[in-house]
């Protein structure tokens, strides 16, 4: 019987990977319904830490009420720039968001740049709110990862490792695909399948890894602001890493330079550099 998706170590098989359901005709995604529900569990985080340190829950839920519209229109307009080509001829594609294409780094830049306003409007400090703010973001992450899977994408080279998966070829965006991954195509029955990394499965786990730490550590930081800088270090390193096996990875204009890969190690660097300071003047930090 054929079958759409097969982690072929560790015998799990989905015959049939739905991506959407359909509500009076209208379809709704799974990757829509799973970000949503990721946006949801961050902003209970978010205000769950900022009651258990004496903050007012009701500021994090009318920040988020700007955050998740700009973290939107960063995340396309991230995806959109760094792959001009697809829309240059095609301007009205850039509004077609249904068609895919968003990027989490863009949402990252978009909701600091939105808390960077709302805390200076409201008179709040930046990295008190960001401590907190991005126990919810990571969680949204770690949730969010999964709309990839229902839509076969953001996944990594060949490989035959422990979470080796297959994936039925017609179902994949030919885009993703790359030589390594076509040299290795197999059939089986009447379908051919790609076997891939489930990149998307190793940033999941590794931005949960990343939460049980910070959950861990926030009651231990050192001075305001260190819980954001584990953040953009953590996620950082983890991002880079990854990246690298990914087939489908936007690309600084002229380069064969990863974009994500570039701007993670990036801040990486800010992250280190901020906690070493921040530490060494712990009594004020980045208030």
């Amino acid at each position: 019987m054929p079958y759409d998706i097969f982690f072929v170590n560790l015998g799990i098989k989905i015959e049939h990977l739905r991506n959407h359901i359909s509500v009076f005709g209208f379809k709704i995604t799974f990757y829509g319904i799973i970000i949503g529900i990721g946006m949801l569990a961050g902003l209970k985080m978010a205000c769950a830490d900022a009651k258990r340190r004496g903050q007012d829950p009701e500021l994090y839920m009318d920040f988020a009420i700007y955050a998740i519209l700009f973290a939107v229109i960063g995340a396309r307009l991230y995806y959109v720039i760094f792959s001009w080509d697809n829309y240059k001829d095609d301007l009205l594609q850039i509004f077609n968001t249904r068609g895919g294409g968003l990027a989490i780094y863009g949402g990252v830049i978009a909701s600091i740049i939105t808390l960077l306003v709302f805390s200076h409007i409201k008179r709040v400090k930046f990295m008190s709110m960001a401590d907190s703010g991005v126990l919810g973001l990571i969680t949204g992450q770690i949730i969010g990862r999964w709309g990839n899977f229902f839509n076969a994408e953001a996944f990594g080279g060949y490989t035959n490792n422990l979470f080796a998966m297959q994936i039925r070829r017609d179902i994949v965006n030919s885009n993703m695909l790359n030589n390594s991954v076509l040299e290795h195509m197999v059939k089986v029955g009447d379908y051919y399948y790609i076997q891939v990394h489930p990149t998307f499965l190793y940033e999941s786990m590794w931005n949960l890894a990343l939460l049980i730490f910070m959950r861990w550590y926030r009651k231990r930081k050192k001075f305001e602001g260190e819980m954001f800088f584990i953040y953009l270090g953590g996620y950082g390193f983890g991002r880079a890493l990854i990246e690298s096996l990914r087939t489908d990875s936007l690309f600084v204009p002229g380069t064969n330079l990863a974009v994500s890969q570039l701007l993670a190690l990036v801040c990486v660097v800010i992250a280190a550099l901020s906690i070493c300071i921040g530490r060494r003047n712990k009594k004020t930090g980045f208030n």
